[in-house]
């Protein structure tokens, strides 16, 4: 017998963990300002460039005397940036809880060859975060976009620590409260809350990241694309909007456009209230329903953007392929695009719940993810 399908559908399918849903605002024609053709040097494009990193300033409550770059290669580039530059003086503690976090300690351990202590966890766990030192120089990701895990505050960084903290906040920033006395460096990229375009990141620098980079020279060469300093100084063009290379200036309109949009819903607050209420009606779903869970074990570290799933029913025979299964007939009505597991996480499925995403969306796509879950266990026979 063939199963009803849900007679609600939602307005926006798209729940891809990045590149994210765009604001539900959103138009082409809202771009119209875009100063296409000119360059990034000229007037027009400083002001544009300088008013992106003071909006992010303002939206995000970034402290006056913290440095706000755009860079190149997304929350990628910005944490290589951060990492290549910053680290070496200091004992490292390298933190990682998924496969994002896993990379930054590849990077750390095998291309700059630091003996840094590495502290892991399982998918769907956080490490012990009561035990890491932050005397040390400590790198870590404030969200687990592929896990749903995040970091619950910032109680276990000591005010009077003496190495730095280096965060990749990439699917954290806009959407949860960041405490900035306890970062000293902090990246995301435009493509993740904000639903902003690829390849440009962000990196924030606290006073004594500052005093790091001007003091310390690394003993391995810089590429120029992370090069922050010139003669022992700060770059300071790099934080007024002066690129380190070419930036596309129609994304920059998209981001600012993004940026006006955050203002209208209430700024910080309200992009956190808008993601605590998608990711709320998720998790009452998993309540609801006793063949699907949460990935993130604890409730005190689930993610209020990357939210992922996990398929418990005992009749399941192949997790990886029924989860794609259902991932595959929900893109395949319309219903949910792009909502499978990350490919080095565990089997299941990922829903992405920042701000851009309309709550409604969310409660008009759950229901089908339940005829889905029925379709595929008929189907098994």
């Amino acid at each position: 017998m063939a199963i009803a399908q849900p007679a609600t559908r939602p307005a926006n399918p798209r729940f891809s963990s990045g590149p994210c849903a765009k604001p539900p605002a959103y138009d082409l024609s809202k771009l119209a300002d875009a100063p296409l053709g000119r360059s990034h040097r000229a007037g027009v494009g400083k002001a544009k460039l300088l008013a992106a990193i003071e909006g992010t300033r303002e939206i995000l409550g970034i402290p006056a005397d913290y440095r706000i770059g755009i860079v190149p290669g997304s929350d990628t580039g910005a944490v290589e940036m951060a990492m290549w530059s910053l680290l070496g003086p200091r004992k490292v503690e390298m933190l990682a809880w998924e496969s994002f976090g896993a990379g930054w300690v590849t990077d750390v351990v095998k291309q700059l060859k630091l003996d840094a202590v590495v502290k892991t966890a399982e998918y769907g766990e956080i490490v012990d975060l009561a035990s890491v030192d932050t005397n040390n120089d400590v790198v870590f990701t404030w969200n687990g976009t592929t896990s749903g895990v995040r970091v619950p505050n910032g109680d276990w960084i000591a005010a009077d620590r003496e190495g730095l903290t280096i965060c990749d906040a990439t699917s954290a920033a806009f959407a949860m409260d960041l405490p900035w006395d306890k970062l000293d460096v902090t990246t995301f990229s435009w493509q993740k809350v904000l639903g902003g375009e690829g390849a440009h990141g962000m990196i924030v620098l606290s006073p004594r990241a500052v005093e790091r980079l001007e003091s310390y020279v690394p003993a391995w060469p810089m590429p120029k694309i992370f090069r922050m300093t010139k003669g022992g100084k700060l770059i300071d063009g790099i934080f007024k909007g002066e690129t380190i290379n070419t930036p596309s200036m129609l994304a920059v309109e998209d981001y600012l456009f993004a940026l006006d949009w955050s203002r209208t819903v209430g700024g910080l607050e309200g992009l956190i209230a808008r993601a605590d209420a998608n990711a709320g009606a998720i998790h009452a779903f998993v309540y609801a329903n006793d063949w699907i869970e949460n990935l993130a074990v604890d409730e005190a570290t689930r993610s209020n953007t990357s939210v992922c799933l996990k398929f418990t029913d005992k009749r399941i025979a192949d997790g990886a392929s029924f989860a794609k299964a259902v991932a595959k007939r929900l893109e395949a009505e319309g219903i949910a695009l792009d909502i499978g597991a990350y490919r080095d996480a565990p089997a299941g499925l990922r829903i992405w719940c920042g701000g851009t995403v309309e709550t409604s969306d969310i409660e008009a796509m759950l229901p089908w993810l339940a005829w889905a879950f029925e379709a595929e266990i008929a189907a098994q026979g």
